[in-house]
């Protein structure tokens, strides 16, 4: 396993092996090879995830809810997190998990404690695409939201970082079986990245690698064995990851 770089277009995709952390000096080894020949894992394996619940104002409404006055933290755990092609694995415990298509951040050498927002995106070293993964019925039923999002699996993480992004219209997509389920916009969240950012790190500090998941558009929905989902961000690329049950 290591680091690379993706180069190319997409007519020859090809990916540069890099000697040790992205964060920092580039150096790359002289080792490539086609994109279409590498397994891509989760392109970071953070200390923590933070989430940020009901940042869009249609995902609210769908659940009945009100838009919060300041953003909605809470937590997965780094087990939870999968890469590209990986199973999201469907526990017992539920009858109803859901996809939650998500724009990420991804915390640079630096690190977050208690930026302002205008320093905050100096704090960011890139975005990728997440699905935060979630047993609905589960959510409801415990009056917190720490089993409901922490399950193994609940938390793809892909296919790349993207190190040069304007987020601040991008288009936000999930496709379940190739219908698509949810359509938003980076514009309409409530708080924007360089926000939340700042306000969690005024909370806790955002360690080097970090993820921030930064809410869900309307139309999330149930997931089945067998399902294929992909979660797409314009500028990114997409992220898809097969469905089945978790037996026992």
């Amino acid at each position: 396993m290591s680091f690379g770089v993706l180069e190319g277009d997409a007519e020859g995709l090809t990916v540069a092996q890099i000697d040790g952390h992205p964060f920092g000096e580039i150096r790359h080894t002289g080792e490539r090879w086609a994109l279409a020949d590498v397994r891509l894992l989760s392109p970071i394996l953070p200390s923590k995830v933070v989430c940020v619940g009901r940042n869009y104002a249609d995902h609210a409404a769908e659940h009945g809810e009100q838009v919060p006055s300041e953003p909605l933290i809470f937590l997965k755990p780094s087990t939870s997190i999968i890469g590209p092609r990986d199973t999201v694995r469907l526990p017992p415990q539920s009858k109803q998990v859901e996809h939650e298509a998500e724009l990420a951040v991804v915390i640079g050498a630096a690190g977050a404690r208690r930026v302002d927002r205008a320093a905050a995106p100096r704090s960011i070293f890139g975005y990728t695409c997440a699905n935060d993964v979630t047993a609905r019925d589960l959510q409801h039923s415990d009056g917190q939201w720490t089993r409901a999002k922490g399950f193994d699996s609940f938390c793809p993480l892909g296919p790349w970082i993207e190190t040069d992004l304007d987020v601040s219209d991008l288009e936000v997509r999930c496709e379940v079986n190739e219908e698509v389920r949810q359509l938003g916009r980076t514009k309409d969240m409530v708080f924007d990245p360089a926000t939340l950012v700042s306000y969690v790190s005024h909370v806790m500090t955002l360690l080097p690698g970090d993820v921030l998941l930064t809410g869900t558009p309307a139309g999330v929905d149930k997931l089945v064995d067998s399902d294929m989902v992909t979660v797409r961000i314009d500028g990114i690329g997409s992220l898809t990851n097969p469905v089945a049950t978790l037996d026992g």
